[in-house]
């Protein structure tokens, strides 16, 4: 019997923990669960049935506060409720009576609970087929979820979302290529901009697997909490997108000039000179990856309208991330370290982002900062605009 520990709270939640995993500082991406929930929810109210599966609940403090903060339902629509369907499961068999008395408040909004505590594996096959379809599914996992993406596809209800994490972050940044090769099928290389080549790994992952059974994917959004875990919340569709196989490619570094290059598989071919002399070029190459965007702003708008009107209590952290998500949908591509661009020239101070993008812009480029990595800003200026910039307007100081 595990020990079991009371009065933690969050959000509109108190419930007891025990001594199994459970992280406190990832509630970003709780907060985050909870909007889309609660985004989802208000589109489906009232007019159709609506399900949500918690696939490894742990402690079952999302499946909680989704039942308190996103199933908010005025009193004469309540009826509504009752074609709504919360699952929650955990495989640990130990942790079940755990979360049957965290789940208690729910039972008193006469939310319809499944508990569970099955093999992710089994709990997908079982819903796949007795056709019992969600509408929104969490998968927050140790390692890599990639085994489990098709499975989930399967059980994902048209235009149902999957939030998916995951804290491989070795493997998608470079750091242990074979084991990139075993779970993403992709040449992993280090790059400055290592945490959003995972995140278009772990994109290009959902794509693959959902294109094969005719689906295509949205991303909705997509971040990182700090390098230890990749988070993408991605709508599948129930058919691919004019052109979106178009987003599936590579991306080259040259780790001598810095220059980055791009190329999807459908028109892949030579890669083109850098800005190396003499064509000595050194190119990382990663991929298959996502090229297209990270983020949906308008969905995220809709989020954070519907997170005001509910009064949905998140963090103000999780606010302020959110609106900088809003402002980066991942494009242009390219994302550069002022850093290291400083290094090259060199300076002995990387200039401030709000100089790098007000220069840019006063070039003709499009520029803005990134919201996945920390530091970084995107642009279609190539690295030798880049450093011509930078010698000409940051030589002499900033201005």
């Amino acid at each position: 019997m595990k020990e079991t520990f009371s009065n933690y709270r969050e959000g509109y939640a108190a419930l007891d923990l025990d001594a199994g995993f459970f992280r406190p500082d990832s509630i970003l991406a709780r907060d985050f669960s909870v909007l889309v929930a609660a985004t989802q929810f208000k589109v489906h109210k009232g007019s159709q049935k609506c399900r949500w599966l918690d696939l490894m609940a742990g402690c079952g403090i999302r499946a909680l506060r989704w039942g308190l903060e996103a199933a908010v339902t005025p009193i004469e629509l309540k009826s509504s409720l009752k074609g709504f369907e919360i699952w929650v499961n955990d495989a640990d068999f130990v942790r079940s009576s755990l979360i049957e008395r965290n789940m208690k408040s729910l039972l008193e909004k006469e939310i319809t609970l499944v508990l569970k505590s099955d093999l992710a594996e089994v709990l997908l096959a079982k819903a796949f087929i007795d056709k019992c379809f969600f509408d929104f599914v969490d998968l927050d996992c140790f390692g890599s979820p990639n085994h489990l993406i098709q499975p989930v596809i399967k059980a994902l209800a048209f235009d149902g979302i999957l939030m998916l994490s995951s804290t491989d972050a070795r493997s998608p940044t470079g750091h242990d290529r074979l084991a990139a090769i075993r779970s993403l099928s992709a040449s992993a290389r280090t790059h400055p901009a290592a945490w959003e080549i995972a995140i278009r790994m772990q994109i290009a992952s959902v794509a693959r697997q959902a294109w094969l059974l005719g689906r295509g994917i949205e991303p909705l959004a997509s971040f990182s909490d700090g390098g230890r875990a990749f988070r993408i919340c991605v709508r599948l569709k129930k058919g691919l997108s004019e052109q979106e196989e178009t987003q599936m490619g590579f991306v080259a570094r040259c780790e001598k000039c810095g220059a980055q290059s791009a190329q999807p598989l459908v028109k892949l071919r030579d890669w083109e000179n850098c800005n190396c002399q003499n064509g000595k070029k050194s190119l990382a190459i990663n991929g298959p990856l996502w090229l297209g965007p990270l983020q949906s702003e308008n969905f995220l708008v809709k989020t954070t309208k519907l997170q005001k009107e509910l009064s949905i209590p998140i963090l103000e952290s999780s606010k302020k991330f959110i609106d900088r998500l809003k402002l980066d949908n991942g494009l242009p591509l390219f994302s550069w370290s002022s850093n290291e661009l400083a290094r090259r020239v060199p300076l002995d101070s990387p200039p401030p982002l709000e100089f790098w993008i007000k220069s840019l812009k006063a070039e003709g480029y499009n520029a803005s900062r990134s919201a996945v990595v920390p530091g970084h800003f995107r642009t279609d200026a190539a690295v030798g605009e880049l450093l011509r910039i930078c010698k000409g307007k940051f030589i002499k100081g900033f201005n």
